[in-house]
């Protein structure tokens, strides 16, 4: 399971381009990661915020979850939070680089395959705060 933050700020999305030399380098996604054993997705998500972007977040409710299955791979749940609310600058800690962007630019980022759908959805307006 992967939780994923769609963090909002002044109409604005908080992205993340992988490392260059991570799997899937330079690819863009929305902030968050594996949820461990024991751990609910709200708390691997505020965790990973953490670890990720050196921030405090208070974790909003669910927008989306699908299954995807990346090849040679078992299907995983993906889960995407709304975080409107946050402590801190966000810092590109775990990341190439981050960016504030339009939900109607998102779709001019090459983005991890499983989050196209969620990309889509956010262009076209379908999650509005």
């Amino acid at each position: 399971m992967v939780v994923a933050a769609l963090i909002e700020s002044n109409g604005l999305l908080l992205i993340g381009q992988r490392k260059n030399g991570d799997s899937h380098a330079l690819k863009w996604e929305f902030p968050g990661g594996k949820v461990e054993q024991g751990e609910s997705p709200s708390h691997a998500l505020a965790r990973e915020l953490k670890e990720e972007l050196q921030i405090e977040a208070e974790i909003g409710p669910e927008v989306a979850r699908y299954y995807y299955r990346y090849r040679s791979r078992s299907p995983i749940l993906l889960i995407f939070r709304r975080v409107s609310r946050f402590t801190g600058e966000p810092q590109c800690a775990e990341f190439e680089q981050i960016r504030w962007e339009s939900p109607a630019n998102l779709p001019h980022y090459d983005f991890l395959d499983g989050d196209h759908d969620v990309v889509r959805r956010l262009a076209r307006g379908e999650f509005q705060p």
